[in-house]
């Protein structure tokens, strides 16, 4: 099997597709939610006024102009926490959603009337003695129980 073959099969499995739609959707998802972190709860919560990102601005001066970004970093922690509770919430919700699904088109069985529950055991008992090896005698006196 040539490479571009294991490479097309590759690409081709669900999975593989699964996982880049959910790459795609996901940086998409971290930017609505860096948005919602700096454009809204900063400034809420005060740490920001006036929309500016004060976290962002906070650093450590080195040497020769360089600085150590801790702001940025606080940022980063920020947005990844936020956005892994919001992740946490769709995933709760859309298993919830699911679970209700499958609960409200979960078929009640269906109880057998006692004639039904006769035909299946003599059908069973048919098929059993049409089989090679019978284990089931032909005559009522030879028949167990």
């Amino acid at each position: 099997m040539s490479l571009i073959t294991e490479f097309k099969a590759f690409i081709q499995r669900g999975n593989v597709i699964d996982l880049a739609v959910a790459v795609i959707m996901g940086a998409a998802f971290g930017k609505i939610v860096s948005s919602l972190v700096s454009d809204v709860i900063t400034p809420l919560l005060g740490i920001a006024p006036q929309g500016s990102d004060v976290l962002s601005a906070l650093d450590i001066p080195l040497y020769q102009g360089a600085k150590i970004k801790v702001g940025m970093f606080l940022q980063s922690v920020i947005d990844f926490l936020i956005i892994s509770f919001c992740v946490f919430m769709l995933v709760k919700g859309v298993n919830a959603i699911h679970l209700a699904k499958v609960l409200a088109g979960e078929p009640k069985p269906v109880e057998l009337t006692t004639q039904e529950k006769l035909l299946t055991e003599i059908r069973d008992l048919l098929k059993a003695e049409q089989q090679p090896d019978n284990t089931i005698k032909t005559s009522p006196e030879e028949r167990p129980g």
